[in-house]
């Protein structure tokens, strides 16, 4: 995406936090580039969840099992004592029991999953966790249930609009689709978010404007039925990279429920040469139009969620902000308020880091 000439002169204008300070910092951590657990590496990690049951959080990584088999790992993580600690490591399975390959591996007509986001479901004790596709090799953005131990317990369908048809003009772009996943707090929806727009409904972000309407979908677990759509805006790219026409993009990257019908949106934006930026959105689901029945979104014919801004992150005291796609609920704090837990992905990057972040979250 070229971000030179005319477009070098646009600016994004910051938006204001309206009301006292919601989010205040209560610890970070970070694990070391390529840390080894149980026989894999640890990178990647684009989803966490928290089971209460346990005391531990379930980390997913997004490794297309290049380095290794699609997987999620265990951890323990004492805020303000100690730092976190592997548990221990779990790989997803394909229906016939066997592991997910790498894609020179794939046969034909198997997904190669390139891991999202995940859920613990704690009333069946199963994770529930998102593919962003294997566009290259025809397949689109995917959802799945599996048991605690990995196995398969089924894929969800999504609607056909997501998959990408043979003439690239429809479905979920290549690495910008399924990039959050949340749950209802009854346990009987899962709201799946894109991380940019499908082709028909709109551009990506750039450095002018927003891009075009991220789709969030809500899924009815117990019938595997998509029941509602909601249409979100994501911000148009914050930061100018440093060399005109370098790479710079912005998105969803994870979402997550207040309550049964709020939801924090979390983006995500990335300037070359400038680095990374974090805004954290509130929205209420039942003020935006339905969309589901749309099979493009036009302007005009359906209202976005409207958004307030929570927290810039780069307001909030880390000592550095990188590639945070994770987020969820972790364990209440004493005085009965939410802590919410972020974990950035490395990438696999020597540049990059895996950061953990806990903070007191009131609203």
């Amino acid at each position: 995406m070229a971000l030179g000439g005319s477009l070098a002169a646009c600016r994004s204008v910051a938006p204001a936090v309206i009301g006292p300070p919601r989010l205040r910092l209560l610890a970070e951590a970070r694990w070391p580039h390529r840390l080894a657990s149980r026989g894999t590496t640890i990178g990647g990690l684009s989803g966490i969840d928290y089971d209460t049951d346990r005391g531990e959080y379930l980390l997913i990584s997004d490794d297309r099992s290049d380095i290794n088999s699609a997987r999620f790992y265990g951890m323990r993580w004492s805020v303000g004592s100690a730092a976190p600690e592997p548990t221990d490591v779990t790989t997803f399975r394909q229906a016939n029991g066997e592991s997910w390959p790498a894609r020179p591996q794939a046969r034909a007509g198997v997904p190669v999953p390139d891991p999202e986001a995940l859920r613990w479901r704690r009333d069946s004790g199963t994770v529930l966790w998102t593919s962003e596709g294997d566009e290259a090799r025809g397949f689109g953005p995917a959802f799945y249930e599996s048991r605690r131990d990995g196995s398969l317990l089924r894929e969800i369908p999504l609607p056909a609009m997501f998959q990408p048809s043979p003439d690239g003009r429809r479905g979920a772009r290549d690495n910008l689709a399924l990039e959050g996943l949340t749950l209802t707090p009854d346990g009987r929806h899962a709201w799946l978010a894109m991380q940019n727009a499908l082709i028909q409904d709109g551009p990506v972000p750039t450095l002018c404007a927003p891009g075009g309407p991220c789709r969030f979908i809500r899924i009815e677990l117990a019938t595997g039925r998509a029941t509602r759509q909601i249409a979100y805006l994501p911000d148009a790219i914050p930061q100018r990279p440093l060399v005109p026409g370098a790479y710079a993009d912005n998105g969803v990257s994870e979402v997550l429920m207040i309550d049964a019908d709020r939801m924090l949106v979390l983006e995500s934006a990335y300037a070359t040469g400038v680095g990374n930026s974090l805004r954290l959105y509130e929205i209420d689901t039942h003020n935006a139009s339905d969309t589901l029945p749309l099979e493009a979104l036009v302007p005009g014919s359906y209202r976005p969620a409207p958004k307030t801004l929570v927290a810039d992150f780069a307001t909030l005291g880390l000592s550095r902000l990188d590639n945070t796609e994770g987020m969820c609920w972790g364990p209440s704090l004493p005085n009965g308020h939410r802590m919410l837990v972020v974990v950035s992905d490395d990438n696999f990057n020597p540049l990059q880091i895996t950061q953990f972040a806990a903070f007191e979250f009131t609203g």
